[in-house]
């Protein structure tokens, strides 16, 4: 879906930006694939993927562009002296957005085109994360670079190019992930 490599844009983030990936599996262990829009329901999460009927409260998981970039510079990997590049499918991450800061505690509230989520928790990277690049899987524990899982309020149909917008923010909660 996607031919440039992902550059987070020099913007502050905020309570709104947009949804730059989207992005499904249809069982466990297979490969991402990547589309440009999709069916989102409170019973199944987003239609194609595996995990929205089996986990209601991880039915999707949001990775912000901004963290994935954060995370990714924090690993020393330099191919010809360039930064590491991973996309962002690496990640297993359901959607991918850019300009706005997630919310960082259960019970935010989040909005993406008509579709609206709850945030359950930080989503705990696997092992395969290492698998994907050794040294991911400890990038993406601090602050919820991992990004979201949230269960679906409201769905509806979810397109790249969307608005994102953060509707209820808690006060941020720091948790320690294992590992």
């Amino acid at each position: 879906m996607r031919d440039k490599p992902l550059q987070a844009k020099n913007a502050q983030l905020s309570d709104r930006g947009q949804l730059v990936g989207i992005a499904r599996r249809d069982k466990r262990r297979a490969p991402m694939e990547e589309i440009g829009a999709g069916s989102i329901t409170t019973e199944a999460g987003l239609i194609g993927d595996h995990k929205g009927k089996k986990f209601r409260n991880r039915q999707i998981t949001v990775l912000s562009l901004e963290q994935w970039l954060e995370a990714l510079a924090s690993i020393p990997a330099e191919v010809d002296g360039e930064p590491l590049k991973l996309p962002w499918t690496a990640r297993r991450a359901n959607l991918l957005v850019e300009g706005v800061d997630l919310p960082r505690a259960r019970g935010g509230i989040l909005r993406i085109g008509p579709v609206k989520f709850e945030v359950t928790y930080p989503t705990q990277p696997c092992k395969r994360m290492d698998e994907a690049q050794p040294g991911l899987l400890k990038a993406l524990h601090p602050a919820w670079r991992g990004g979201v899982t949230a269960r679906v309020l409201e769905g509806g149909e979810i397109q790249l190019g969307d608005e994102v917008e953060i509707l209820v923010r808690p006060p941020e909660k720091l948790i320690r992930l294992p590992g």
